[in-house]
């Protein structure tokens, strides 16, 4: 029943959000289009619920890259300074959380919902404690409980603890919570940007071909 009523509120909001923002998703658009060559949109491949795969949308921020054609395991971490990769129409729309609003049609067609756990790459499934796979469980959101204690700003340990949280205690209200937070948080513009040392790639070295164990993310939240 609960899930049932998540899904209504998601098909209801991602279509009355893409009616509603439509003047605005056309002229960020029209600014990217102008601003660098390449396409609009950017898409990637992320983990869904299962960790069954599916193409997000994103309006497209940086140069134009193929997506097949980027190592993840090698990418730098999108840094904030003066990043050469973020085209000029790209750094505003990063700060505002604007190239996020695409997922609107993820969400539309079910491969999202509006809160959850935020999709992750899908090289990102191999450094998943056996404990916090749960986050899998449920859809990924356009934001979620990470992203209002911090987003970018997290540990990926961290990111893993707040979204098994997430799953244990999901509610409408809650849901509710996140979302008034979220306002909040892009607002301020804070969490834009991570840190080199905290990402998953540093964790995935660290772990140096040994599976993820769950005491690591417990230790990260001590």
């Amino acid at each position: 029943m609960r899930d049932g009523v998540k899904r209504l509120i998601d098909i209801l909001g991602s279509a009355a959000g893409l009616i509603l923002l439509s003047p605005l998703l056309i002229l960020v658009a029209a600014w990217i289009k102008v601003d660098s060559p390449g396409p609009v949109f950017f898409m990637q491949q992320r983990a869904g619920r299962g960790e069954r795969p599916f193409s997000i949308f994103k309006f497209r921020t940086m140069q134009h890259r193929a997506p097949d054609t980027i190592d993840q395991h090698q990418e730098k971490v999108v840094s904030a300074g003066h990043d050469p990769r973020i085209t000029r129409a790209g750094r505003f729309i990063r700060a505002t959380s604007l190239d996020e609003l695409p997922q609107l049609i993820n969400i539309l067609k079910g491969d999202m919902s509006i809160v959850g756990p935020r999709p992750v790459l899908m090289e990102q499934t191999e450094v998943v404690p056996p404990g916090y796979k749960k986050r899998f469980s449920v859809r990924p959101g356009l934001t979620g409980l990470a992203q209002v204690r911090g987003r970018r700003s997290l540990g990926w340990l961290q990111q893993l603890a707040h979204d098994a949280e997430y799953v244990d205690k999901r509610s409408l209200v809650l849901d509710i919570k996140i979302l008034l937070l979220t306002v909040k948080v892009v607002v301020m513009g804070s969490g834009i940007y991570g840190e080199a040392g905290l990402n998953w790639r540093t964790y995935r070295d660290r772990l140096n071909g040994q599976p993820p164990k769950d005491s690591d993310v417990e230790e990260a939240m001590r």
